[in-house]
């Protein structure tokens, strides 16, 4: 059953509710995992994915797959380090299956984003992160109210709220956007901003 306080004062407390959470299957969605947690290391950045996928899904643990290795050379973190530095997020916490095509994971309906966004809230409430990292268009627009990844790959943008946000497309095989040269020019330029950021902040 799941559980949501009026109010979570520390990481800790909130995941113990988020690990339980069943509110999309509750709602009438299919998913095929329980939600997945990121590991707690007082972290002061914070990305923010679409949704996990499979080998997520079996560790309960985000950015464990082929996705997670390529986006952790784009930043030249090894494992630990990248585990120290985010606090992984994503739009939906729970794997969703594949989508009808076959080729890549289901994309969340608007009301599962819409059910899941209590979580991120909250965590950006305690966490304050100095950096916001998002990965693919979805996330990008929930965070910076942008369409696809195409719009702001390569910038550096600040929020009112407080934290630097800087895109990155899905290092996902099923993307088709980095076959481009160009974008991935674009690709090592946001990453080079992601390293700088890191570096300001500490």
């Amino acid at each position: 059953m799941t559980r949501r306080r009026s109010r979570y004062r520390s990481l800790a407390s909130l995941e113990r509710d988020l690990r339980l959470c069943r509110a999309c299957v509750e709602a009438g969605y299919p998913l095929e995992s329980l939600p997945v947690l990121s590991p707690l290391h007082d972290q002061h950045a914070y990305i923010f994915g679409q949704a996990p996928g499979v080998q997520e899904a079996l560790e309960r643990r985000p950015w464990r797959g082929r996705a997670g290795q390529t986006l952790r050379r784009w930043l030249e973190l090894d494992e630990d380090e990248f585990y120290a530095t985010f606090y992984c997020a994503s739009v939906t916490r729970c794997y969703p299956g594949k989508g009808r095509s076959g080729r890549g994971d289901r994309t969340p309906t608007p009301e599962e984003q819409r059910l899941c966004s209590f979580w991120r809230e909250w965590e950006l409430e305690i966490t304050r992160p100095k950096l916001i990292v998002t990965i693919g268009g979805l996330a990008a627009h929930h965070v910076l109210g942008m369409k696809t990844v195409g719009e702001c790959v390569g910038n550096r943008y600040e929020l009112a709220s407080g934290p630097v946000v800087v895109p990155l497309p899905h290092p996902s095989g099923a993307s088709g956007w980095l076959n481009s040269p160009r974008n991935r020019e674009r690709v090592t330029v946001a990453a080079a901003l992601v390293r700088a950021e890191l570096a300001r902040i500490g």
